[in-house]
């Protein structure tokens, strides 16, 4: 008996049992969740209850007035919004996420000042979100550092309001909460790029920048890709940053969403977020068509 238990075990299991574990966990927490969402989507509701039923009535309510007049409706001004701040939070990110992880995988000799640099970089993780959006609140406030500074050396002659409570105040955020998830990628891809390319490069009588865009960047689009997936995905469905660093004065589809979630309109609130779901989507699609990532992982 206890040779044929050790010999059943001994064998691999099944491919089908060993997904199973991980498809169930695929199904709960995440298939499960969303057709609940979608089927909410589609509920009735009043003032005291939600009504279960198939109705399109808040998808219709979503859009309305879109399709009428000169001016944009609410709905795509808030999602020119949203993507505004989405594009300049990417831009920037990336432009700070490729040279610092640049700067470690090429510049920084060492494993051990690598690895020392690297976790620096995630140092801010140890605190939490809100504090960090707080921590620019002295800085950029009307009598914040950089006020003062700029009156005491007399380039201006009276504080500036736009500093904070601002789209400004909110990329700025932005940048600083999420470039990390930028470094992190790309410097996995960066540390994979055979050096050996880099050197033939060179012997062959190409620029640094040459190398830098021939090889380096296409050889880091892997990283460039996943770490632009997850800034675009954060930043689309942020309410918490765009409403502490905005003062509450700036629209999202996200804090719309939380808006109508705290009034419990949760069937308006659950067809805003399959909208915005399908938008990610196909940000998404479209950036996958650039490199296939599971090719390349």
């Amino acid at each position: 008996m206890s040779a044929a238990i050790k010999n059943l075990f001994s064998r691999a299991a099944p491919a089908w049992l060993q997904a199973g574990p991980y498809a169930l966990v695929f199904l709960l927490f995440f298939l499960l969740p969303l057709a609940l969402i979608v089927a909410v989507s589609f509920w009735d509701a009043t003032e005291y209850e939600l009504i279960p039923a198939f109705v399109p009535k808040n998808y219709v309510a979503i859009f309305e007035g879109c399709a009428s007049g000169p001016d944009l409706c609410v709905t795509f001004k808030t999602y020119l919004s949203t993507l505004k701040f989405c594009f300049l939070t990417w831009f920037f990110t990336l432009l700070i996420g490729f040279t610092v992880a640049y700067f470690l995988a090429f510049h920084v000799r060492t494993p051990g000042m690598q690895t020392a640099l690297f976790v620096l970089c995630t140092i801010p993780f140890w605190t939490s979100n809100v504090i960090r959006m707080i921590s620019w609140m002295p800085l950029l406030g009307r009598n914040g550092l950089v006020n003062d500074g700029l009156m005491a050396t007399h380039l201006i002659s009276q504080p500036l309001e736009w500093l904070l409570f601002s789209p400004f105040s909110v990329v700025v955020a932005f940048i600083h909460l999420f470039t990390v998830f930028m470094i992190v990628p790309i410097f996995n891809s960066m540390m994979r790029i055979d050096r050996s390319l880099l050197e033939a490069a060179l012997d062959a009588g190409a620029t640094p920048w040459q190398t830098l865009w021939n090889v380096i960047i296409p050889l880091s689009r892997t990283g460039i890709i996943i770490g632009s997936i997850f800034v675009i995905t954060i930043v689309m469905g942020d309410f918490v940053t765009i409403g502490v660093m905005g003062g509450q004065q700036i629209a999202s589809v996200g804090k719309i969403i939380q808006v109508q979630t705290s009034y419990l309109q949760f069937p308006l609130a659950a067809a805003n977020a399959v909208i915005l779901l399908l938008v990610v989507l196909m940000i998404i699609w479209g950036l996958t068509r650039l490199v296939d990532i599971r090719k390349e992982l």
